[in-house]
């Protein structure tokens, strides 16, 4: 029944629109949807601070009428007193109590972590690649964890502090106005106080949390780097190196955490000196009073009782303020890394597509915003099941035109198109359903081997998969793989990124993939640069099977890869400056030639072969 109540706020509904920049803007967009139950639970909060100020007031009634009755008749004649009393404590408030606690802490704080949490996640995965390219990505996810919980604190403990405690202050003013008008104004200025030192302090300490958060996130991405780099740190004997760095950053985060601490403790110094004036305030005044017979014993007991309740509050009062302003700062800190509007999107109307064939650049020019790099001025039709060989030198252009067909970047000028169709007409997820790729890079989830394959086509069978594996040379070797956790075959993990395979095992793993996904366009840029000649020649044959009836799009610096290619373009300077086929380009004696004379001996022997 209880566990029910957590469904009562859909913990992950998308949001509405993009994330605003501003902070309260942004407070809204990341909690939308919860704030009927945000609502209540605050109401139910502040019920239970009002139960607080009843104490008091029932407490100055029991004396009252223990000073009037008398011991001999006390109980006889206050019994529904004495009984309501009761019932107040033993059922009413630990009732109170308990439904507010179970709002906060069954409905709003399970679910609004991750409701805030997916939402930053969906727009985080809409950002273009270039995004992830000028950031640490363990920074971006430290932001993405960081801005959720920093958000849930902010909000559960401004319904579990702010309303409890404003609920007992309007009550106990209002209370203390029943004994004499001045008490109530000496609580309104002693408040008056306490909101000027929250109203100084509270803007340097938001500041402060921000630069604390960033430096904390900073950390997070330098070991997450070195961690991901592992290897290479290990290879060039860079240990030190490394640790100077992580170590800096750890020391900028010290700095950032001392800064925080300092204002801190001043903070809790004012406050707990501000605190001590108020019992001295109250239970003083209502003694005088009571000195000149304007207030009873009663009052001075309920007087007491508010005064030491409100001291003690302030301390945890100030203490969660000081929280909930030091995660609004984490909240802005994370707000600007994670929120920027997305650089590439799909345009109004843009179409979706369930087939492809013929590719085309048009006039296309993509230089990455600098003088010299990407592509120029390209012309290239690649008709519908034509397989195309794409070579040049590093720098050239070749993955930069791999990388404009996916809309990966958005082209400068001229348009890249599908069967005549302009690709910013075409929602980028369609038209990556239609492309299967396989890169020198190769990108492996730390999943099962079995997960990894599957991610080109998350509805295939057992069967297809192990058909998969087995063209592209796999199911053996994965047959025999085994994890840390003993896992096997096609359950066992492959670790981060991959690194438990060698860099021909990760290819094998990733051509599956692209099998599996069975897409009419297939890019194979430098698919099989980590293979070994011998695993090449076996998979060479399951490639030529693979590309049969697909246009293609093949990069390879090892020519004999692509020497029996349809065509062959090869690239200078981001401009086509020859084009042909394997014999045609040869026979120039050319750019083309000039790379194939520099192969090796046995490619030399294909060389003679195919002439």
């Amino acid at each position: 029944m209880i566990r029910s109540l957590s469904s009562l706020i859909d913990a992950f509904l998308p949001a509405d629109g993009a994330p605003p920049r501003s902070i309260g803007a942004f407070l809204h967009w990341a909690l939308s949807g919860s704030w009927k139950w945000l609502t209540i639970s605050a109401a139910l909060s502040a019920a239970a601070g009002t139960a607080e100020v009843i104490t008091a007031l029932l407490l100055g009634v029991v004396v009252d009428s223990a000073l009037d009755t008398g011991v001999t008749d006390y109980f006889a004649d206050n019994l529904w007193l004495l009984a309501g009393t009761a019932a107040f404590f033993l059922i009413l408030r630990p009732l109170l109590f308990g439904i507010s606690a179970t709002a906060n802490s069954v409905i709003v704080s399970p679910n609004v972590n991750p409701l805030v949490l997916s939402r930053l996640h969906r727009w985080t995965l809409g950002q273009a690649v270039t995004f992830f390219d000028d950031d640490f990505a363990g920074r971006i996810a430290q932001k993405q964890m960081q801005t959720s919980r920093a958000i849930t604190d902010v909000a559960s403990e401004t319904i579990n502090t702010v309303f409890f405690a404003l609920a007992s202050l309007i009550g106990s003013a209002l209370f203390l106005t029943t004994i004499n008008g001045w008490m109530a104004i000496g609580l309104a200025a002693w408040l008056a106080c306490y909101l000027a030192l929250i109203r100084w302090f509270m803007p340097r300490i938001r500041v402060r949390a921000q630069g604390r958060a960033a430096a904390r996130a900073m950390v997070s991405g330098q070991v997450v780097d070195t961690i991901t780099n592992i290897k290479t740190v290990k290879l060039f004997a860079h240990a030190d190196h490394e640790d100077r760095a992580a170590l800096g950053a750890i020391n900028t985060f010290r700095d950032r955490v001392i800064d925080f601490g300092l204002v801190s403790a001043a903070f809790r110094f004012s406050l707990m000196t501000l605190a001590g004036v108020l019992p001295v305030l109250l239970i003083g005044g209502t003694l005088w009073l009571w000195s000149v017979g304007a207030a009873s014993a009663g009052d001075i007991a309920a007087a007491g009782a508010i005064a030491i309740r409100i001291a003690q509050m302030t301390g945890w009062v100030s203490f969660t303020l000081m929280g909930i302003y030091a995660n609004m700062g984490e909240v802005e800190d994370g707000m600007h890394t994670l929120t920027p509007p997305h650089t590439l999107v799909d345009r109004k109307g843009a179409a979706e597509i369930t087939e492809a064939g013929t590719v085309a650049f048009d006039r296309v020019t993509f230089t990455y915003g600098r003088e010299e790099g990407g592509i120029r001025g390209i012309d290239l039709t690649i008709r519908e099941g034509e397989k195309l060989g794409i070579v040049g030198a590093s720098g050239a252009g070749k993955s930069t035109l791999v990388a404009l067909l996916l809309r990966l970047y958005e082209t400068e000028e001229g348009a890249v198109r599908i069967d005549g169709r302009d690709i910013r007409d075409i929602t980028q997820e369609s038209l990556r359903r239609q492309i299967g790729m396989v890169t020198q890079e190769t990108a492996m989830f730390n999943r099962s081997a079995r997960d990894n394959i599957l991610y080109g086509n998350p509805g295939a069978s057992e069967e297809e998969i192990v058909a998969a594996a087995r063209k592209a040379e796999a199911h053996d070797f994965i047959l025999a793989l085994q994890d840390f956790k003993g896992r096997r075959g096609y359950e066992a993990h492959l670790g981060e990124r991959g690194v438990k395979l060698s860099g021909g095992q990760r290819q094998r793993i990733a051509l599956a993939r692209a099998i599996l996904k069975d897409a009419p366009i297939l890019v194979l840029d430098e698919a099989t640069s980590a293979l070994d000649s011998e695993v090449e020649a076996a998979i060479q044959s399951a490639l030529e099977r693979v590309m049969e009836g697909k246009t293609v799009l093949a990069i390879a610096h090892r020519l004999s890869t692509i020497a029996r290619m349809d065509r062959i373009v090869v690239l200078e300077a981001g401009r086509i400056v020859e084009e042909g086929t394997h014999a045609d380009l040869l026979a120039a004696d050319g750019v083309y030639a000039r790379y194939w004379q520099r192969q090796s001996g046995g490619f030399l022997d294909f060389r003679d072969a195919a002439e």
